[in-house]
């Protein structure tokens, strides 16, 4: 993809969440940016921090349970280049939906089952753009830019009369109404089978051909990701321990994103055992000292005792290993 302007700059974000009255980091020290017309991949389990770090990107996060302890978040061409995480309420309202567009996970609860859909986008129209003369039109015509078959009489269905993937394509239709610079959909594919996977997938890719619309996209599996995005980050335990274009995905360097590589079903290998990480992503409040995938790391259990402690004493920093590529292992030459 032919570079262009920087859309979005995110530095050193950090955010806590109060856990029986203390605070505890679900995120920690999170940079990176976007171009316009790129597509960024976040990946990594549950837990990890992925949803977290994009509803901060519009400062989503409940103050009444997170704090952002750290960072900046901009958008080019809004406020002058002031941190998003200073803005006052007026000001994020004139963010939300219009600059940056959300897909949240699973359709069926985030549609009100009791509202039209038609009327539901058109509320996120009307919110959002005052210029639209004629509503009935312009959610006709973010239906057909979806996919949505019959689009003149679909606007009329209530949420349960539509499929998974309809459903779906309703709430692109919704995040679209805005017009916003950038896209972010938050596991998009959930709960949805592997063709209608494909087609949400496809549509995507084909809304950023169309519009050159930039598009973040939220997801624990590399294979979906591969087949749309233009860069990938890897976070685990709050922190990002990858970063590198796509087309180093097979050449990813961290033991965690080649454990969720191997972790990836293939064609032609039905009768094997699938491959898993052992263990579970350890929760706020509970990360190691050192670093944070010590204790699932095949590396690690092959490492010498006086290797071992390094990992298990010092938190490696994200170090770059190649063009545009960045790795948070102390031994990315093992790796």
């Amino acid at each position: 993809m032919k570079k262009q302007a920087t859309i979005l700059e995110v530095d050193n974000l950090s955010v806590d969440f109060l856990v029986e009255g203390s605070w505890v980091s679900a995120v920690n020290n999170v940079s990176f940016s976007l171009e316009e017309g790129e597509i960024l991949a976040l990946v990594g389990e549950s837990g990890c921090g992925k949803s977290v770090t994009c509803l901060s990107l519009a400062k989503l996060v409940d103050n009444t349970v997170g704090r952002y302890s750290s960072g900046t978040i901009k958008l080019r061409d809004t406020y002058g280049g002031q941190n998003i995480l200073d803005l006052k309420k007026r000001q994020l309202r004139e963010i939300r939906g219009k600059k940056i567009g959300y897909i949240f996970q699973e359709p069926s609860v985030s549609l009100n089952p009791v509202y039209k859909v038609g009327d539901q986008v058109a509320e996120a129209i009307t919110n959002n753009r005052k210029d639209v003369v004629n509503v009935k039109d312009e959610i006709i015509s973010l239906f057909k830019l979806v996919g949505i078959s019959e689009p003149e009489q679909r606007i009329y269905c209530y949420p349960h009369e539509l499929s998974g993937g309809m459903q779906q394509r309703v709430m692109i239709a919704m995040a679209l109404a805005g017009k916003p610079d950038i896209l972010v959909a938050d596991e998009p594919t959930t709960a949805l089978d592997v063709t209608i996977q494909a087609q949400i997938i496809k549509l995507l890719y084909d809304i950023r051909e169309k519009t050159n619309m930039s598009i973040i996209i939220v997801s624990h599996n590399l294979g979906v990701v591969s087949e749309l995005a233009d860069k990938i980050i890897v976070m685990y335990a709050g922190q990002m321990v990858e970063q590198a274009p796509i087309s180093k995905i097979l050449k990813l360097k961290h033991p965690y994103a080649k454990a969720l590589l191997k972790a990836i079903p293939r064609i032609g290998h039905s009768g094997d055992e699938l491959t898993s990480i052992p263990g579970n992503v350890p929760s706020p409040g509970n990360y190691p000292q050192g670093c944070r995938f010590h204790n699932r790391c095949q590396i690690f259990n092959n490492l010498t005792e006086e290797l071992q402690t390094k990992c298990i004493q010092n938190l490696p920093d994200l170090k770059e290993y190649d063009d545009a590529s960045f790795c948070r292992c102390h031994f990315i030459n093992i790796t």
